[in-house]
């Protein structure tokens, strides 16, 4: 089985033209985009629900063997770049997927705003939930039970079990 849009034709910039189509259907606002080139990364921020909610996408580096090398022997840079380029397209068409589809989930009934979107919800120190979590949860597989950290956040055990 290929990736989602492998293949895509769809630009870059009519991707997160179309993401920023989205968000407006569904009704959230503040829509931001940032880029930062130097370290492969490109931002989507927007509110909706009251909550800040933001995605980083990591685009792939144009350096990688990928891009180079392939059954023939090396590429030359117009052919990587246009290699690149491919990847970041279907970065993009991938993002704009999983945004829809989560909205399309909540706006369904099927689930909740917080549960769809809970890694990427801005906290007040300016990160988000999934980087506040994740080394957390790292810690409570690396013990084997919930850092004591944690435990006040989690519901008290069941007595009938």
């Amino acid at each position: 089985m290929g990736r989602f849009a492998e293949n895509t034709t769809v630009s870059v910039e009519k991707s997160r033209a179309e993401i920023e189509r989205i968000l407006e259907r569904y009704g959230a606002s503040q829509f931001m985009y940032g880029r930062d080139d130097l370290r492969g990364l490109a931002t989507i921020q927007f509110q909706a629900s009251d909550r800040q909610v933001r995605f980083i996408l990591s685009l792939p580096n144009k350096s990688e063997d990928r891009f180079w090398k392939h059954s023939r022997g090396r590429r030359t840079p117009d052919a990587a770049e246009k290699q690149w380029e491919q990847s970041c397209r279907q970065s993009w068409r991938a993002l704009a997927l999983c945004i829809k589809a989560k909205l399309e989930a909540v706006e369904s009934g099927i689930s909740e705003f917080e549960d769809e979107f809970m890694a990427h919800i801005v906290i007040p120190s300016g990160g988000t939930v999934g980087e506040l979590m994740r080394p957390q949860i790292e810690a409570a597989y690396e013990l084997g039970s919930v850092p004591s950290g944690l435990a006040g956040f989690l519901p008290a055990p069941n007595e009938s079990e």
